[in-house]
């Protein structure tokens, strides 16, 4: 599939054009300086397999497979590898992509953007700011207010639902509750 039909099925529209000296928190750092690190093998052991390849092999899960494409419950979605808070659910949105898509972060910190130009196009890599875990891309197609697009894979999130003083249950929901992740 060429790179024009690869963007085109991802944003089911015309590419956008991605300025990433534009973007906030847009440093490029390597795996040996995030501020919080955990060894390969402990990471094999706690996550699933689909959640290691995404989250430290750059992966993607496929198109509207993910747990929480469809996901509508109130709460906070965090990072499935340290649990560092990353999207609340109230900017969660159908993009219509196949993946869990977001138009704003629960902190500007809490997402690294880098440029990626695998698959011979320009896209912009979020990652974790805390572990520096693969997360998903982001795209300028998104909806007001920001106009941003954080496309997510699911594998990459862990969900807590709001507590009762917020209007949700307490329980969490997702790898966070297979025993897998430790928030």
């Amino acid at each position: 599939m060429s790179g024009f039909n690869l963007l085109h099925l991802i944003t089911k529209s015309q590419p956008v054009p991605l300025r990433s000296c534009s973007l906030p928190s847009g440093a490029c750092r390597s795996k040996k300086t995030w501020p919080v690190s955990f060894p390969q093998e402990e990471l094999r052991k706690r996550l699933t397999p689909k959640q290691f390849h995404v989250t430290q092999e750059r992966g993607t899960e496929s198109a509207f497979t993910g747990e929480f494409t469809y996901h509508k419950d109130e709460g906070i979605y965090h990072c499935v590898v340290c649990g560092g808070p990353l999207f609340s659910s109230d900017s969660k949105f159908d993009s219509q992509s196949g993946w869990p898509s977001f138009f704003d972060l629960l902190k500007e910190e809490s997402v690294s953007l880098a440029d990626d130009f695998s698959f011979g196009l320009h896209r912009v890599e979020t990652t974790c700011s805390q572990c520096g875990a693969h997360l998903g891309h982001l795209f300028d197609d998104g909806p007001k207010p920001t106009g941003k697009r954080y496309c997510i894979n699911s594998a990459s999130l862990a969900f807590q639902a709001a507590g009762p003083a917020e209007g949700g249950a307490s329980a969490s929901s997702g790898a966070a509750t297979c025993g897998k992740v430790d928030l």
